[in-house]
């Protein structure tokens, strides 16, 4: 795993690519993580597909290869959170997420217990601030100022927990480099190709504007899960990067 560097030395830009596979359809997600497989970094594995089909379900998406990011988001309280981190192992994801505002305690129990996997520990990465928010969701939950500021609040705290990186918008990489320093791994999701709707998501922009800013790995779903031919549009998007 390399951290991103603006010259995009030793990075194929197709292994910057996350696929989120948010799916309830077993066969589909098969499908598409084996089709894409050799043409994306990996793939991503959320609460809808884990909440339909669980481990197992995950066991036969990944059974190609192709490198996990399993998006489960934990949020309890720490001995609950380290439970479920080592119950989550033996799915062997490359990434594996907590949220941040769980709080310090609980990234540390996410650590250790993910730490019992010895050298097969997966990168651990703490959620900042949701995509879908903005400054003024944030206020109506009662946390005042804007996202940057809460985005890096959460990253320093989470990478004094230990987490190897966050997930977070492309607007708050410049920041978060700054409070946190050029290895800390930086995802990014609410990634839009132009010319696409950007849906649900609030903070977004193109790939190559990512990659520019300095983001290690690309979260994009409907873009390629949805196109006439998945892995024809990845190698776009890749192709786009280089």
């Amino acid at each position: 795993m390399m951290a991103m560097d603006k010259g995009g030395t030793g990075v194929k830009p197709s292994e910057r690519i996350f696929v989120a596979i948010d799916t309830t359809d077993l066969g589909s997600a098969v499908e598409l993580a084996n089709g894409l497989a050799g043409h994306v970094g990996g793939i991503k594995l959320g609460w809808e597909f884990f909440t339909a089909h669980g481990p197992e379900g995950v066991k036969q998406v990944t059974a190609a290869g192709t490198p996990l990011f399993l998006d489960l988001k934990f949020h309890d309280i720490p001995n609950t959170i380290a439970g479920a981190m080592r119950a989550a192992l033996p799915m062997k994801p490359k990434f594996i997420n907590v949220h941040a505002s769980g709080g310090m305690a609980m990234m540390r129990a996410a650590y250790d217990a993910a730490s019992e996997a010895g050298d097969e520990r997966p990168l651990l990465l703490a959620v900042t601030v949701l995509t879908s928010l903005s400054d003024d969701d944030l206020a109506k939950a009662g946390v005042f100022g804007t996202v940057t500021e809460q985005v890096v609040r959460l990253g320093v705290m989470a990478q004094d927990s230990g987490m190897d990186g966050v997930v977070c918008s492309a607007k708050e990489i410049m920041a978060l480099r700054g409070a946190c320093g050029p290895d800390f791994k930086l995802v990014v999701p609410g990634i839009r190709p132009e010319g696409t709707d950007v849906q649900d998501q609030k903070r977004v922009v193109t790939p190559r504007e990512a990659v520019a800013l300095g983001a290690d790995h690309l979260v994009i779903g409907r873009p390629i899960t949805q196109a006439a031919d998945p892995v024809a549009a990845a190698k776009a998007i890749a192709e786009g990067l280089s």
